[in-house]
């Protein structure tokens, strides 16, 4: 077996497999700044950005079989620890890329939301920025940023490159595009051009930007739902899910299993309910239905969307305390639950976290927590009627009322996980001031 190598070989690559394809299999692990495609071996090399990168691929892909196009692609470290010219002349980098005025983003480890906004605060500094065109792509959230000059553009990609917009998050990674000219149709939260304030904003379910390529760029830009977008296929979506870890999986989850049903053990009887588990294991995951055991009052059986969700639950609740009793969580024999009289259905519902921006909500999954972060608050509301909502739950230590792009959030305090595992369970999905709010549990350790 090969040495480990920032280099990966990657065997049984068809025709119909383009660069792109491949790029999508290994970007959300970390940065690709080489690729050879060797056409007449069905073969291709990629060069990761570190060590450590290439590491987590091969980790990740090692239980899981990558697939491409339907066809089942080989990967290996590489022989070689770095590419060079000489290795084959169709090997291309971001040196490739000649500096110009428009410049392609990719954002790693976004926490926070991005808005255009925010991209031409950060990038403005050097420069007259014309135009703005954003994309949630399987590499993660990216954006053409089009200067007015080509030196505006260089300054900013080595001021900026490899810097956080935000302490510990938000990466930028800067590459020039090979586009001359950004068209841009609408102003709204998806593209704005500055030199142009009169264009209408989007028709609602239209495109803004169709088909948006940037062939000569390493990174083969393409618009949300065209060949070779993250949700198009189910091995991009776990790479995808991987890279909301990190590049990895959390300790203990292995990515692999496939039963999707959970037992859930040692409840409270007297408190717990089918909403109740709703609220708690939608945090990881769309729930389908859930089941009480009538003949075991303590038992319950809870149906996640897939296997990886179901994993997750289990990794992250497995002996927390609810109701005073520690839960014990296992995979259930039975692949799935049947709908009958007494299971309760959330197939439809909209109350699942994961309808939408799934990697984002996998980026918060955790085990409970003393904080909980609410948010979908109403605009006027007050930290006392925040804390008069929760209190009964147990004792509210600190609270901290903030807004994020105009819209109201707070973060709550307990003394304990188990009080704030409480909270969660009853309130999220309730109503204060006629605003249906949202739960979740927070990673920061203070206020």
């Amino acid at each position: 077996m090969a040495e480990p190598s920032k280099v990966i070989h990657i065997r049984n690559v068809g025709h119909e497999i383009s660069e792109n394809d491949l790029l999508q299999l290994v970007q959300p692990f970390g940065v690709v700044t080489k690729l050879v495609m060797l056409r007449a071996k069905n073969q291709a090399l990629l060069q990761m950005h570190d060590l450590n990168s290439a590491v987590n691929v091969l980790q990740y892909y090692t239980s899981v079989q990558p697939s491409v196009r339907g066809r089942n692609v080989y990967i290996q470290f590489s022989s070689h620890q770095e590419l060079t010219t000489t290795d084959s002349p169709g090997w291309k980098s971001d040196q490739d890329s000649q500096p110009n005025r428009i410049l392609l983003v990719t954002i790693h480890h976004m926490l926070y939301p991005i808005t255009v906004e925010v991209l031409q605060q950060v990038f403005s500094p050097y420069g007259y920025v014309e135009k703005i065109v954003t994309f949630q792509k399987s590499a993660g959230f990216q954006a053409l940023i089009q200067y007015q000059s080509r030196q505006s553009a260089l300054q900013a990609k080595n001021s900026l490159q490899g810097r956080n917009i935000y302490d510990g998050c938000c990466q930028l990674d800067i590459q020039f595009s090979n586009l001359n000219e950004l068209q841009v149709n609408y102003n709204n939260e998806r593209s704005r051009d500055f030199t142009n304030p009169s264009l209408p904003t989007e028709q609602r379910g239209r495109s803004s930007q169709p088909g948006y390529g940037d062939a000569g760029s390493l990174y083969a830009l393409q618009a949300s739902g065209a060949r070779g977008s993250y949700s198009t296929t189910e091995m991009s979506n776990a790479a995808a899910i991987a890279a909301a870890f990190g590049g990895g999986l959390p300790p203990g989850v292995t990515g692999t299993n496939d039963r999707c049903t959970i037992l859930v053990t040692n409840l409270n009887p007297e408190k717990v309910d089918e909403d109740k588990l709703f609220n708690l294991f939608s945090l990881y995951g769309n729930i389908v239905r859930i089941k009480l055991l009538r003949n075991k009052p303590d038992h319950a059986l809870v149906q996640m969307e897939d296997g990886f969700q179901a994993e997750l639950a289990v990794n992250f609740l497995k002996g927390a305390l609810l109701f005073g009793n520690r839960l014990e969580l296992n995979f259930s024999k039975y692949p799935s639950i049947t709908p009958a009289a007494d299971t309760r259905e959330y197939a439809g519902s909209n109350l699942n976290r994961f309808n939408n921006n799934a990697v984002k909500n996998y980026k918060y999954c955790c085990s409970p927590t003393k904080m909980i972060h609410v948010s979908a608050l109403a605009q006027d509301i007050t930290e006392e009627e925040i804390v008069a909502h929760l209190e009964e739950h147990g004792t509210i230590v600190n609270t901290k009322l903030f807004e994020v792009n105009g819209k109201k959030q707070a973060l709550v305090l307990f003394e304990s996980e188990e009080q704030a595992t409480e909270a969660l369970a009853c309130k999220h999905a309730s109503t204060i001031d006629r605003s249906t709010i949202r739960i979740s549990f927070s990673q920061l350790q203070s206020i």
